[in-house]
């Protein structure tokens, strides 16, 4: 019994230090969501075609943005574990910039390729060029959100979270009130519609970009020797991470897309369920976050002590928020689904999938913890090939093998996503289990 309190109260401490760090990056995850609801809402109240193109508009350009923040996202595990060797980090500033600049051509560049491909899609012709006009505008603001993402991560590195989180929750602000002038066309600007939308993303992505590079201008002092190994840890730990983000966004995608070929009642459902674990998902999502600089930090200085304890406690914190989230679903369903929608066909169709999607949200929080120990160790290549086979070799197919041949569709579709996690959870907490014992004996 003693042993067990003196093991309560160590991982107790390491759980605090966690969720002190994760707060403020959770607040920061909650503002983005909330910068894509009030564009929604903008859309809505203008017009059905003008929601309609920012739908199809948006998910083209945020297949893009997941997989270029991908790439930046292995920045904070990869400056935490030089700051665990104590190596000086602050002139990696300048090359950062670059790295995030650079990576933002790239991907506006693909964007303003795939513009020319949409044809093929077969919009209809009053869709295709607000989805056109949309994405060509948007396409510039990359270069301006990634350096915000890139900054961000660099700044998460030394636990600096507030101030970037500060700049995440005026932009939601700012972009309700773009929105709103530059759609309808008040204060003495025209009606833009759509363009309205894609401009206000543009001004709000730059200048968040803009905001937090003057924050950062003290970092700006020398210049680093090494450059050419920075980028190469940035590629070889970002772009596993980038291919296994779009795995999972890729797995999501079709299964909304096939729902969708069944019923509108079904597809309202299943879009409702994905809003609410999405927004579930912010917790682990943010513990991981916090998980890889700690673990990260930890790495570099060789501790394999506090490894061990940050992983367990992300995965203890993670699973006792499930917990508190799986009473809340199981009791309080009907209240939660209806927040979303008057239609009592479409909550009494959502209501019986989710005891399937408490299991699939303690599985995700697990793997999530993983993923973010992982990171912090700078081996990302397991959680691309993980996802891969989790979303598109087992849980997609068995998803549709349910609702095709035995026609359980929506119940079909998430047994199989929930499939999905549980297998990604078991192959990466392997993974991880087998790289702590591996490292166990290096460092000691």
């Amino acid at each position: 019994m003693e042993t067990i309190i003196k093991k309560y109260h160590i991982y107790k401490n390491y759980a605090k230090e966690l969720i002190k760090l994760s707060a403020p990056i959770m607040a920061g995850n909650i503002a983005n969501m909330l910068i894509n609801v009030g564009d929604v809402i903008v859309a809505g109240r203008h017009s059905t075609l003008t929601l309609g193109a920012i739908s199809v508009a948006s998910a083209i350009f945020m297949t893009f943005m997941i997989a270029a923040v991908g790439l930046m996202s292995s920045i904070s595990p990869v400056v935490s574990n030089l700051r665990g060797e104590r190596k000086t980090t602050k002139t990696l500033f300048r090359t950062t910039v670059k790295y995030s600049l650079t990576i933002g051509l790239i991907f506006c560049i693909l964007i303003q390729f795939v513009i020319g491909q949409i044809h093929y899609i077969g919009l209809t012709q009053d869709l295709y060029p607000l989805v056109v006009e949309y994405l060509y505008i948007s396409s510039w603001g990359m270069f301006g959100g990634l350096l915000f993402i890139a900054l961000k991560e660099f700044l998460q590195a030394y636990e600096i979270v507030n101030f970037p989180n500060m700049i995440t929750v005026v932009q939601i602000f700012l972009n309700l009130f773009l929105n709103v002038v530059l759609v309808f066309g008040l204060l003495g600007f025209p009606k833009l519609g759509v363009k309205g939308l894609a401009i206000a993303s543009l001004i709000v992505r730059t200048l968040g970009g803009l905001a937090i590079f003057l924050y950062c201008i003290p970092f700006l002092k020398g210049r680093s020797r090494r450059v050419k190994t920075y980028i190469k840890d940035l590629l070889k730990t970002g772009w596993p991470i980038s291919f296994a983000l779009f795995f999972e966004f890729l797995g999501f995608n079709i299964t909304a897309i096939l729902v969708g070929k069944f019923s509108a009642i079904l597809a309202a459902a299943h879009n409702i369920i994905i809003t609410l674990t999405s927004t579930t998902y912010m917790f682990p999502l943010t513990i991981s976050n916090a998980i890889a600089i700690k673990v990260g930090f930890a790495n570099g200085e060789r501790n394999i002590l506090n490894i061990k304890r940050f992983s367990l406690a992300g995965a203890y914190v993670t699973v006792f928020f499930m917990a508190i989230t799986a009473l809340v679903y199981t009791f309080f369903s009907a209240p939660l689904l209806s927040l979303f929608t008057n239609d009592k066909v479409v909550v009494s169709t959502a209501i019986p999938v989710m005891t399937i999607v408490i299991c699939f949200l303690f599985f995700d929080g697990i793997q999530c913890v993983c993923v973010g120990a992982l990171k912090g160790l700078k081996d990302t290549k397991p959680i691309m090939l993980t996802m891969a086979i989790a979303y598109l070799l087992i849980g997609t197919p068995i998803g549709c093998l349910l609702a095709f041949k035995y026609n359980i569709v929506l119940k079909g579709f998430w047994i199989g996503l929930a499939i999905a996690l549980f297998v990604a959870c078991m192959i990466s907490s392997t993974i991880l289990f087998r790289r702590i014992k591996k490292l166990n004996k290096e460092y000691v």
